[in-house]
């Protein structure tokens, strides 16, 4: 059975900038990402993933046998809207999705058009460089409703038998202002948001309990004003709830903290 991840995917397409401060303060995840296919037990068969960046009325599945490439951010250097990342897509596999999510009674759509966003090629085209293994987009549903993201997540897992990966692409800290005014220094709501995360997601026996109920923790607002970023987080561990989680990575990025978690 593959197990399921939550990763934080960074600023844009700052790993492919020239080193500097911006791609500079992302390098710890950078090279935990460098190494994700090493911790692995076996390759997967395809991958699904949940971005952040992705919302709709209804969870959408993206169809497309290639999709192309969403350049949804701004202001970087040209070459960054020349990136490539060919992983095929997988039409059968989408099929899947929403076949399972129907039967938990979860409506659904499909998407044949939408390319991938930098939520999914940005961290993927670091993880699987030679972009080689099929690849499908699941939407947030608006709302943004923490329970309805674990059901779909619950919904899923059986395709974790199946030999698909299931990756939440989004990020722990993802207050804009916090990481452009910190300067670096310490933030005590940042960090003590962050222990909470990492203490609970650890506990299978309560984690779906907590997630509901994570604007309560501690500096939670203050690490997610909007929580487009921290949903992809329900996705993946509805996938694998009751059972175990590991920290899979802690680290900073511009002084802020900011985990990634495997389950199951």
């Amino acid at each position: 059975m593959q197990p399921t991840y939550f990763i934080n995917h960074g600023g844009g397409p700052c790993f492919f900038l020239n080193p500097g401060p911006m791609r500079d303060g992302w390098s710890e995840l950078e090279a935990y990402l460098r190494d994700f296919i090493g911790t692995l037990d076996k390759q997967p068969r395809a991958i699904l993933v949940i971005s952040g960046h992705w919302e709709e009325v209804r969870p959408t599945v993206n169809f497309g046998a290639a999709p192309p490439l969403l350049f949804d951010y701004g202001g970087f250097p040209d070459h960054t809207y020349r990136l490539t990342w060919p992983a095929p897509g997988d039409p059968t596999l989408a099929i899947r999705v929403r076949t399972l999510l129907g039967a938990a009674g979860i409506d659904s759509g499909a998407d044949t058009t939408r390319g991938w966003d930098h939520g999914v090629f940005v961290p993927l085209k670091v993880m699987f460089p030679r972009a080689d293994i099929p690849t499908v987009q699941l939407s947030l549903q608006h709302g943004l409703d923490p329970a309805t993201h674990l059901a779909l997540g619950r919904a899923l897992k059986p395709l974790r038998d199946e030999g698909v990966l299931i990756v939440g692409s989004g990020q722990t800290y993802h207050n804009m202002r916090g990481f452009m005014g910190g300067g670096g220094s310490a933030d005590p709501a940042a960090e003590a948001f962050d222990a909470w995360l990492r203490a609970a997601m650890t506990d299978g026996a309560t984690r779906d309990r907590s997630l509901i109920d994570w604007a309560k923790a501690p500096g939670a607002r203050q690490a997610q004003p909007h929580e487009d970023h921290l949903l992809p987080l329900m996705v993946a561990a509805g996938a694998a709830s009751g059972e175990q989680g590991q920290i899979a990575f802690h680290g900073h990025a511009f002084g802020k903290p900011i985990s990634g978690f495997r389950f199951g």
